[in-house]
């Protein structure tokens, strides 16, 4: 699958443009992601020297994204016939509805049926019901 992922108050907490620490289990759970050859891209609204020491802040601790702010690596961005959205079967952000779940959880929504740590099968895990659910009791 395709996960595009936030950088600031996702991976790491919000110092834009300063880059904050990492959020617990972030580079854990991404670097488990990419072990199970799911394709990691980048999604995020730094650019230039800061979106550089965003992507090299990654490298160093053992992510490398098949893509950075572009759906392919061989995307050329052109306004004109490009749009800035990206496609991608799951996005990862602070900004989402309700907030940035756990890094845990995230993994337990993408592969309920391994374990966090050990990518091992185990028996599947009950599903916390969604905050739309559970506001309107469906």
């Amino acid at each position: 699958m395709k996960i595009a992922v936030d950088f600031d108050g996702t991976i790491v907490e919000h110092r834009y443009p300063a880059i904050g620490k990492p959020v617990l289990f972030a580079f854990e759970t991404l670097k488990k992601l990419e072990e199970q050859r799911h394709q990691l891209i980048l999604w995020t609204y730094r650019s230039g020297k800061e979106l550089d020491q965003a992507v090299e802040f990654c490298r160093k601790r053992g992510i490398e994204f098949y893509a950075v702010n572009k759906n392919y690596p061989e995307e050329v961005f052109d306004e004109k016939t490009t749009s800035r959205k990206i496609q991608a079967d799951f996005y990862i952000d602070d900004r989402n509805i309700g907030g940035l779940p756990g890094w845990g959880e995230i993994w337990q929504m993408i592969h309920p049926e391994l374990n966090p740590v050990y990518g091992d099968e185990v028996r599947r895990l009950p599903r916390r019901r969604g905050l739309l659910r559970r506001i309107f009791g469906r």
